[in-house]
């Protein structure tokens, strides 16, 4: 019987496993790291597996309880990864990560915090409580990637570097919430504010049912508004001596800030569908930013 540390990958190369599970994923992130040097590129790949993989238990496991014991056993495991002695085929890729990239332990318990609120909490009152998730999956994420993708200086990232890549991670999952509302709705999950809810008169049931009205785009485009507000706040505080070595990152916000406008002008039918970009727009943008940033 396999368990949770023997994924058939036991026998399979650490970073051919990475690589499989961040390619599985469909996501945008998978674009941005094409440009990148072969060691950065194992690391960032080994730590969005790692992310893949903890945030599939918060959205598949439907018991809640096994959900927790199985987020439990990756905090054990990041135990063991900073121990030296991983066991999972991302924590043994990650291995020759963490000390290159000075990459901190409670950033990966603090991304296992975030998937923990997934499991006890569906609503949000308010922007403020909704920010500390974001912060926790989003944010932390943005940190430990701008980690290993460097800086102008190889001994320490500027502290600003960090804000902003915190920041981006804020935008991006931002972007996630306005992209999945009606399927997160239809899961039982509500990340728009509650106050924001009521202040533009927009119901759960609305969003469950798929209701489209006046209301909800005005919802929406508050939305959006923050949004593209918090992605200017975050490429201003970018210094522009990290700029080249941040490029992943600015693949990532020009990637998502052209989802943010295509969900826009197709006027917020986010409720009974998902907008996506092709695979050859998202390569496209991602080459034109790299050669321009």
């Amino acid at each position: 019987m396999r368990t949770l540390s023997e994924p058939d990958a036991h026998a399979m190369d650490c970073h051919a496993y990475c690589q499989e599970k961040a390619a599985a994923s469909g996501s945008s992130f998978y674009y941005s790291f094409r440009f990148l040097p072969p060691e950065r590129r194992r690391a960032i790949t080994a730590f969005y597996a790692f992310c893949r993989e903890v945030d599939d238990v918060a959205d598949e496991c439907r018991d809640p309880a096994l959900a927790r014991t199985k987020l439990a056993w990756w905090r054990d495991e990041v135990a063991r990864l900073y121990a030296g002695q991983p066991e999972h085929p991302v924590t043994r890729a990650l291995l020759e990560a963490i000390g290159p990239y000075h990459l901190p332990e409670d950033a990966f318990g603090q991304i296992i915090d975030g998937m923990e609120m997934d499991l006890g909490l569906a609503r949000y009152p308010d922007f403020k409580a909704l920010r500390l998730y974001c912060h926790r999956v989003a944010g932390v994420v943005g940190e430990v990637a701008a980690l290993i993708f460097g800086g102008s200086d190889t001994e320490a990232l500027d502290r600003a570097t960090l804000k902003y890549a915190n920041k981006l991670g804020l935008a991006f999952q931002l972007t996630n919430i306005i992209r999945d509302v009606g399927e997160d709705a239809r899961r039982n999950r509500i990340y728009l504010p509650q106050d924001e809810l009521a202040r533009f008169g927009v119901t759960e049931a609305d969003l469950v049912s798929a209701r489209m009205s006046d209301r909800f785009v005005q919802l929406m485009e508050f939305q959006y508004q923050r949004t593209i507000q918090t992605y200017a706040e975050a490429l201003a505080l970018l210094p522009a001596a990290d700029r080249k070595a941040q490029r992943p990152g600015l693949i990532m916000a020009a990637i998502y800030r052209a989802l943010l406008e295509e969900i826009r002008a197709d006027g917020f039918r986010v409720l009974d569908r998902r907008i996506a970009l092709t695979p050859l727009r998202k390569l496209w943008i991602a080459w034109r930013t790299w050669l321009r940033a």
